[in-house]
């Protein structure tokens, strides 16, 4: 395997952030339509400091939103992976699965290959007992990567951090249990 991965799928490389894909991460958190299921764009400087928070958070816990590359191109796409959230809810702390790809990774199973790789990890690897996943109430194509990723509906709730947008504030619950996913196998 390429040493510059943590891990790999079939078609991704899951690996820690450079200060080289800020560019590229900039341009993502730029897009509109990438970002509108969050309250904004991202500017450069605060993709540059949501990098040294993802940097952090791997020496902290030993996982992240993983930097995702394509392996056959090398191209970046985006991150999936894991972050512990401990904003308060009836459903943290606990360790999350997120995604954020480029639209022109959209529709092409990248997301659930990559979450589905990332559960395996949390599981097998860091011996997690217990992952979720959040979003916003509308967003149904990240909702549906989590139930294509074999992971159930728990509920629904106001987001803590998102009471300031009514609009993106419901979101959904969904989780998955090592007991769970073991019994998947």
């Amino acid at each position: 395997m390429n040493q510059k991965y943590i891990f790999t799928s079939q078609r991704l490389g899951f690996r820690n952030w450079t200060e080289t894909d800020l560019p590229e991460f900039a341009q993502l958190n730029a897009d509109k339509n990438v970002m509108q299921h969050f309250p904004a764009t991202l500017t450069e400087k605060e993709t540059s400091d949501f990098i040294k928070r993802l940097q952090q958070h791997y020496e902290k816990h030993g996982h992240t939103y993983f930097a995702v590359e394509l392996l056959e191109t090398g191209e970046f796409i985006g991150f999936i992976g894991l972050v512990y959230q401990e904003y308060t809810s009836a459903y943290t702390p606990a360790t999350d699965i997120g995604w954020r790809l480029k639209k022109t990774a959209w529709g092409k199973g990248f997301a659930t290959e990559g979450a589905k790789r990332c559960l395996e990890f949390a599981f097998n690897h860091l011996q997690l007992d217990k992952v979720i996943a959040t979003c916003t109430k509308n967003n149904t194509p990240s909702e549906n990567v989590m139930i294509k990723a074999g992971m159930k509906k728990i509920g629904e709730f106001n987001h803590p951090k998102l009471i300031d947008y009514p609009h993106l504030e419901k979101c959904v619950c969904y989780e998955m249990f090592i007991k769970t996913y073991s019994n998947n196998l």
